[in-house]
Order: C-alpha cells, then structure tokens, then sequence
C-alpha cells in the first residue's frame, strides 16, 4: 500500500511545470518511481485508472466551460471570462493547463514502464500490456487534442517526470508538430492490434478506450487538421462497422431513446464516456449546475439557443413524446413564456418531465457518440470539394440526424446549392444535437479557421455576435478578429516557471 500511495501522490501532484520543492516532498533527490512502482500488472492498471479519474475531474472546471462558454450557446449566471471575451494570463481558472498535462502524465508513465513490469510480473500477459499501452496512447492523444484547441502551440511532452533530474523547461511546439503527434499516437495504438472492441464490463465499454474511440478521435483530429478524406475513411470505420460490439446510431425517432443516452448513460450510440455510478458512490454536481432551482446553478442556455430549440418543438406540435432533443429532451422552460432554458441533460431523470434526485446525482459526460461521426462524415464529404455524389450523401447524412428528431428532411438539389449552404445546415445540427456536450467552440473554431479563415464571418462572428448577449458586439467583433484572441494565454505562474515559454501575443 505504501508503494500505491507514493505513486498516486506523484502522478496526483505532477503537472508540467511541478516545482522541484513539490517533487521532493514526494521523493528524495534522484530516487526513481521505478524502484518503488512498475512491479505488476495491477499497478500498470492503477496508474490507467487514475488518467481516467482526472479526466472525470476536469469536466466541470474545464471540459465543459472550455468547450460551450465561447460558443455562446449555453452562458453562466455568475459570470466568465471566457463567455465575455475576457481573459487575462492571471485567470487561473481558466489558463491553467495543469490537468490535461496530469494525464498525458500518466500516459507518459504507462507508455514508458509497462515494460519494465513485463519482465518483473511473471502473470503480466503481453497481450494485456498491448492493451495498456494503447489506452495510454488514447489518452495522451485526446488530451493533446483538448491543449492544442485551446492554446494552440502547446509543450510536447512524450517522457514521464518521475525524478527531479528531469527538467521542467520547455519550449512550445507549432500547432501542425503537435497535431502530427496526437494523430501519431492514434495510429500507434491501432498498430499494436490490441485495442479492444469490448471489455469484460459494460460501463468499461463506453468509458475506456476502445477502437471505436480511437475511430471518432482520430476523425475528429482529421477535421481539424483539413484533413478530409482520412476523417470520411475513419468515420466509416465506425458507420459500416459489422462487429456486434460497435456503436450504432439511434434511429428511433423517440423521445425515450434519444434521452436514454444521457440517463441512464452507457447506450447502444455512445463511443466515449466519462461514467459515474451511484451504486458504487460516484456522484458529480452536473445535475446542480443546470437546475433551474439549486442554490448551486451555474448554466443556462442563452436567450437565442432557447429560440432554437422553441422552433424545432413548434414542428412537434406540442406532442411531448416527438419533442425528442428539445423539450424535456435538450431544454427544460419552467413556464411557456419563460425566458430562461436549462440543460435537461444532465437534470432529467428516466421519467420524461421529472427531475433526478439527489441520490442519482451520477450523469455521465459523453465526449463522442455516433450522431456526432455522421455529422464529422458530412462535413468532410461537403469540404472534399463540389461533389454531386459527395454532397448527396452528405445531405442524407444530415437528414438522418434530423429525422430522427422529428424534423422534416432538407429537400434540396444538392446541384441547387453551395458548400457554404451545406456546411450551415452541418454546424446547425451539430449545435442543437450536441448542445451541452461541450463541442460548439472547437466545432466554430473548426469552421472559421479552415482554408486561411475562409468563412471566419459567416460562422465565427455571425454565431458569436447573433447569440451572445454577454458583451457588446462592437467588443466582440474587434476580439473575433484577431486570430491569437480565438486561443488562450499562458497561465502567468507558468511563465514564471518555465522561461522558454512564450505568451499568446494578444495578451502581451
């Protein structure tokens, strides 16, 4: 136990840029984590764990902010920096990257030493190590994937710190070397020919990486990459999948199924998850977070997104059972005439207008499930160039998503319209399907950035300045502008640490 405690205590204390002070209440000065750890396959398997744990950890202070605030879909009551175009270095909240460099931490370690644990445990399979080895490889990617979409040059880092020797002084690497890298490391894990397409355990399933996660990461990278054509091929790794254990898109057009996803979690559509369980005393605050009523609520949706969702249930007549994503299904109104929209996601239990309660406090975060692939494979399709075929099958991709939220088909000729036509009705779905889910800024950010800001007005400033309410739009304009402000600055504790580092020019 002792050796499991100093180990957890390392990987638990270790971010970047960890002072020597912090490493040395850990360790003497030179001793190696190897000699204490890295001796079977059960602390191999802690170490995973623990990247898994953090990861559960960041959703609230960073996953979720990070990913919606900017968006300008979803806002907090008490006030951000970030919905408000505000940031500043000293935004510790915010700027500090320490926990996405936990895990890659943690992968680092496992990347390096489970080797060493192949020779010393006898029982250690290595077939099992393979597998360790390609969660690690996932992990790290993913989480590369979270820095560079947010920070854009990031450090890399690919050796674990485990002694004090190790220096904490490096510099940031482009952009394209890191996204090189993160891609790199997806095709690694897929050469070991260990990754799983089911575990032992159903929550295991959605909630550690698969070969389906490593399908939608790395079509998710090839997006951002411009990259078209490889996300199109490893989005159909995942649509024409013929395994038994592969994600299938939901195509019920109820509200039952839809909302299955979120509670009670771990379904049929999902690629990835972060999970919880009440039965084993896992809980998180999401549901208090989106309450309309806890004293603790802290999101809503902005007034514009609430006129969104308003317009897709007006198609439902009012017919709760064909609301599907919108209401009790996406949004929850606490009147007809409110003006406030919840996210009911992560509030809603089982029951269609009822609440969870306290004890199931358990809803997981899903980070990839197949509605998303479909819309990832019509945004490649349409961006391959003019198409008539290509951008047939994209439409149809697009309209299975909305026929399976009771909305009527897009009846266009595909040869009648334009990619930007196309690539709107993309971003639209994406919008109101993942509301909540934390993808609305990297999916702006993807959109506007792509072929030299090609369309930075039409989606970037036209969504930010139409559904924000948050700041004026002259302010929101002139910071929409310059390409450094879509990033964040460094952390000024991490200037301060690490001298090779260079702030993001805007905040200069």
């Amino acid at each position: 136990m002792k050796k499991y405690r100093l180990m957890m205590a390392l990987v638990a204390g270790l971010s970047l840029f960890a002072s020597c002070s912090d490493w040395l209440e850990v360790y003497p000065q030179d001793d190696q984590v190897s000699d204490y750890y890295w001796t079977s396959k059960e602390e191999v398997d802690a170490v995973l764990n623990a990247g898994y744990v953090y990861m559960k950890d960041m959703v609230e202070p960073q996953l979720i902010p990070l990913g919606e605030l900017r968006g300008s879909c979803i806002y907090s009551r008490s006030g951000n920096n970030l919905q408000s175009f505000r940031v500043k270095p000293t935004d510790k909240n915010i700027c500090n990257w320490g926990a996405f460099y936990q895990v890659i931490n943690v992968a680092n370690s496992v990347l390096k030493n489970a080797s060493t644990v192949l020779d010393r445990d006898e029982t250690y399979d290595e077939n099992v190590m393979r597998s360790h080895l390609t969660e690690a490889y996932f992990l790290r990617a993913l989480n590369y994937f979270y820095l560079v979409r947010n920070w854009r040059d990031v450090p890399l880092v690919l050796d674990p710190y485990e002694t004090d020797e190790k220096t904490y002084q490096v510099a940031q690497s482009p952009e394209a070397v890191v996204v090189a890298q993160i891609k790199s490391d997806i095709r690694a894990a897929l050469e070991l020919g260990a990754a799983k397409e089911h575990y032992d355990q159903q929550w295991e399933n959605k909630a550690r990486a698969t070969k389906w996660s490593l399908y939608a990461l790395m079509a998710d990278v090839c997006l951002w990459d411009e990259d078209y054509e490889t996300a199109v091929s490893y989005c159909d790794l995942l649509l024409n999948a013929s395994s038994v254990y592969a994600p299938r898109f939901l195509t019920s057009p109820s509200h039952a199924s839809w909302f299955g996803m979120f509670n009670p979690g771990l379904s049929t559509e999902s690629i990835f998850e972060l999970h919880w369980d009440y039965e084993e005393d896992q809980l998180n605050n999401l549901p208090v977070l989106f309450d309309n009523v806890a004293s603790g609520r802290l999101y809503e949706y902005t007034p514009r997104m609430l006129e969104s969702f308003q317009l897709e249930y007006q198609y439902t007549q009012g017919n709760l059972l064909e609301a599907v994503r919108t209401l009790y299904g996406g949004y929850y109104v606490t009147s007809e005439n409110a003006t406030n929209a919840f996210v009911w996601k992560y509030m809603g239990s089982t029951v269609l207008t009822e609440k969870r309660t306290s004890e199931f406090y358990d809803p997981n975060f899903i980070l990839y499930r197949m509605a998303d692939v479909l819309l990832m494979k019509a945004e490649a399709l349409i961006l391959q160039g003019k198409d008539d075929l290509r951008w047939a099958e994209a439409l149809d991709l697009i309209n299975r998503v909305r026929s399976r939220s009771n909305l009527a088909a897009l009846d266009w000729i595909v040869t009648d319209v334009s990619e930007i036509d196309l690539l709107k009705a993309v971003f639209y779905e994406r919008q109101m399907e993942l509301a909540g889910e934390g993808k609305i800024w990297y999916d702006l950010l993807r959109f506007s950035r792509r072929n030299s800001n090609q369309y930075k007005e039409v989606f970037l400033l036209d969504h930010v300045l139409d559904y924000n309410n948050q700041a004026s739009g002259s302010w929101l304009r002139s910071v929409l502008l310059n390409d450094d402000a879509l990033f964040l600055p460094i952390w000024d504790k991490e200037l301060d640490a690490n001298t090779l580092l260079v702030q993001n020019p805007y905040y200069n």
